[in-house]
This record gives structure tokens, sequence and C-alpha cells, in this order.
């Protein structure tokens, strides 16, 4: 999945779950600001693992890895790269 792909996709997803009308730049900060709540963090890490095929680790668990598109798009990055390190 390219970039674009990727980030349209997460956009997506987490567009289903935040009131109608809200625009989701690449930076906004999901959590903090109260578009989502914490139990949406678990359909994310379950939606990073099973469509953007990324392993999320116990030590993953951390909001900043979640709150953003760009965030997320950079973890799975981050976790690509290690794997293909390995």
């Amino acid at each position: 999945m390219n970039d674009i792909d990727m980030k349209n996709s997460i956009r997506s997803f987490i567009e289903g779950f935040v009131r109608r009308g809200v625009i989701l730049d690449d930076d906004r900060d999901i959590f903090q600001e109260r578009y989502v709540n914490s139990l949406f963090a678990m359909q994310l890490v379950l939606f990073v693992e099973s469509t953007l095929g990324c392993r999320v680790e116990p030590e993953d668990m951390d909001l900043k890895n979640f709150c953003s598109i760009n965030a997320i798009h950079r973890f799975v990055h981050a976790k690509q790269a290690a794997g293909s390190a390995a």
C-alpha cells in the first residue's frame, strides 16, 4: 500500500467514528480533541493489524502512536522498516 492509500485508509476508518462534518487534518490529535474515546483505541489497533498488516506489540500501546493520521502512518512505517531490517 502506498503512502497516499495508507493515509486515505486510516482517514476513512477514523471518520467512521467521529461526528459528521469534522475534517481530519493529518496531524489533528483525535484523542486530545475528544473526537474518539479510549475504547476506540482498541478498534484502531485491530484496524492497524488487520488492514495495514502491522503487528502491534504491548510496548507499542501508547496513544502517541495512534493519536493522528500522521502518527499512525509513521508508526506503521517504523514497524515495517524494523521488520525488514530484522
